[in-house]
């Protein structure tokens, strides 16, 4: 019996543990950012897909990575889609080739985002910041001490 309720107490500590790591910011911060980062995912592949790989297939003379593929085993397929309609195994270079593209330009996209905030941020701490009114006891405490220097 004893067990039961020490078993009960410790499972109840863990969910408070839980609850208190849950409630913290930056728990809910991350959480806010996945989910951004979920939703600017289908703006970057969007902008690569429809934007980017077009202009770069036609200056590399209309290649177009995503049919460039590897078929394992027998039968010759002319597009990525018909082999994986006939359930032929494939190795896939261009969807990866394709991949590291958009990886790339994402890399290059949050490191503008991140410079730009980090300029903004630098051009706040460059603002002149206004001083702190003293404390209360800071202005007690310098009267105190001016009293004593006036007895001497």
């Amino acid at each position: 019996m004893l067990n039961e309720i020490t078993g009960l107490k410790d499972k109840f500590t863990v969910l408070q543990e839980f609850k208190a790591f849950i409630a913290r910011g930056s728990v809910i911060d991350l959480a806010v950012g996945v989910i951004i980062g979920a939703a600017f995912t289908a703006i970057v592949n969007s902008l690569v897909s429809d934007i980017i790989m077009p202009p770069i297939g036609v200056l590399l003379g209309g290649l177009d990575f995503s049919n460039y593929f590897l078929t394992l085993g027998k039968g010759s397929y002319p597009t990525l889609a018909e082999a994986q309609k006939a359930g032929a195994a494939t190795l896939n270079y261009g969807l990866f080739l394709n991949a590291v593209i958009r990886f790339m330009l994402v890399s290059w996209a949050v490191f503008i985002l991140v410079k730009q905030v980090n300029r903004f941020h630098r051009r706040e701490a460059e603002k002149p910041q206004e001083a702190a009114p003293p404390l209360r006891q800071e202005v007690l405490l310098g009267e105190i001490r001016d009293l004593l220097k006036q007895r001497v």
